[in-house]
């Protein structure tokens, strides 16, 4: 892993009808080939739905993560999920479509033989970055996952260490940014930055700073790749944040209308375990995060896990209501509270950890409304204000809060860094898992595989391999 982790930082450094009754045989109205840009628009919305989603026959984890709690039926607040196939159908909507489409993609770009050569090596490159995202969301869900064999002609893959798929990644991720840069050719099928490379080229090593951060506990060569991908340029401003907009009408709508508005559910609010923390700080972005206030601003939860009254406790915000409301992959704020983490670690990426930590925060708030004159206020409190004697816990704290309707990241934060502390569920009596355990249908189908997955330790409770504290 080191040798590879080392090798990428360098690299990223240097940039009609016929009497053929065979005919009888083909669906002529299926067509053989699909433009390369509309698979990779696809894959693009369907892993920022999954990410986005909270519906909990899919995404559980905004629930995890204890910014909210269900009011009525509280199975998935209590980590219950093999009921609804939470897992196996996060294995369908990653593998069965966003990775499928993705190696579809770059089937159809390597045999175009009409394409802009400068086209085929821009396109062949975003598709290795979002293949790279994809299975990094995969590893910080479960861990070992399928990867080499993953995506082929087996139907039986076998499971991949975690730590071993994450080092590939690197160096994947590394390649393609060497080659990334002006226009790719994909005009508006490239749906996150409108065929601009170079756009893409930051996106990539800010990805690349993500996973040099994730591994930072357990793989010292990580500091040489954030280096290298600060130096490479990673996001500056919220202008270069890799976001999918939404229209107004459906199926190009926000999956959280999807789920909020026109499922007609009432059944989300505030979790205690966020309600606490945010109230604790006098946090500016309660009443973007929530409705339903009390008297004095405050936020009030629900018991985590518990069933309660959607009527008495804070709701999901309107802000989240919005349909067309665009949806981040990755953003500046993420970027510059990993900014701080490499920065408070003694590694060189610029800038200290303190002004990285305030331009996150800063970030947040006013993405969510807020103004600098509030951030400030803030940040001026003791609580929040920067303190490098106990620098993993404002991080970690203060991303949970920042990465609000981004559960996946938020549960991966709060794993990072263990702030910070989880409430118990009420009714399942244990806190937050730390990895999801494996679909039913794994264990059908792949049963060899699966079961030497982890050593066989499919416990949710066991940790993925950059979960070290």
């Amino acid at each position: 892993m080191k040798k590879i982790f080392t090798a990428a930082a360098a690299a990223l450094v240097i940039a009609s009808c016929t009497s053929d009754l065979s005919s009888l045989n083909v669906n002529s109205k299926a067509p053989e080939q699909v433009p390369a840009g509309a698979l990779i628009a696809n894959s693009t919305v369907s892993l920022t739905d999954y990410l986005t989603s909270v519906n909990v026959n899919l995404n559980n984890f905004i629930l995890w993560s204890q910014h909210w709690t269900q009011t009525t039926y509280t199975d998935e607040s209590n980590f219950l999920y093999n009921g609804r196939d939470v897992n196996g159908n996060t294995f369908d909507a990653m593998y069965a479509t966003v990775l499928r489409d993705l190696s579809d993609a770059r089937k159809f770009i390597e045999a175009d033989d009409k394409l802009l050569a400068s086209y085929k090596v821009n396109q062949l490159a975003i598709v290795e970055v979002m293949e790279v995202y994809t299975y990094h969301v995969l590893v910080d869900i479960f861990g070992d996952v399928p990867y080499s064999e993953a995506i082929g002609d087996d139907v039986t893959p076998k499971y991949d260490n975690d730590a071993e798929i994450y080092t590939d990644l690197v160096s994947r991720l590394l390649a393609a940014h060497s080659v990334l840069g002006g226009d790719n050719g994909l005009g508006s099928y490239d749906l996150i930055y409108g065929g601009d490379s170079d756009s893409w080229k930051k996106f990539a090593a800010s990805l690349a700073l993500k996973l040099a951060i994730r591994a930072a506990d357990v793989n010292p060569s990580a500091q040489s790749v954030a280096s290298a991908a600060v130096a490479a340029g990673v996001f500056t401003s919220s202008s270069d944040n890799a976001m999918l907009s939404y229209t107004s009408s459906p199926p190009n709508t926000n999956p959280l209308w999807d789920d909020l508005v026109q499922s007609g559910r009432a059944d989300f609010c505030a979790a205690n375990t966020f309600a606490d923390v945010l109230n604790g700080l006098n946090d500016p972005r309660r009443g973007s995060y929530f409705r339903n206030l009390d008297s004095a601003g405050g936020v009030i939860g629900a018991a985590y896990g518990l069933a309660s009254s959607y009527a008495n406790h804070s709701q999901p915000g309107d802000a989240l209501e919005d349909a067309t409301r665009a949806a981040a992959l990755m953003d500046f704020t993420e970027v510059e509270f990993l900014l701080a983490d490499a920065a408070a670690r003694g590694w060189s990426v610029g800038g200290t950890a303190a002004d990285h930590y305030a331009a996150a925060v800063t970030s947040s708030i006013e993405d969510w409304g807020g103004s600098a004159t509030d951030a400030a206020a803030y940040l001026a409190q003791t609580d929040v204000a920067w303190d490098a004697t106990m620098w993993k816990e404002r991080i970690g704290v203060q991303k949970w809060i920042a990465m609000y309707t981004r559960g996946n990241e938020a549960w991966a934060t709060q794993r990072m860094y263990d702030y910070p502390a989880m409430n118990v569920a009420v009714e399942a009596l244990i806190s937050t898992p730390t990895r999801m355990s494996y679909g039913i249908d794994e264990y059908s189908l792949n049963g060899t595989n699966v079961a030497a997955a982890r050593g066989g330790n499919d416990d949710q409770m066991g940790k993925v391999f950059w979960d070290a504290n």
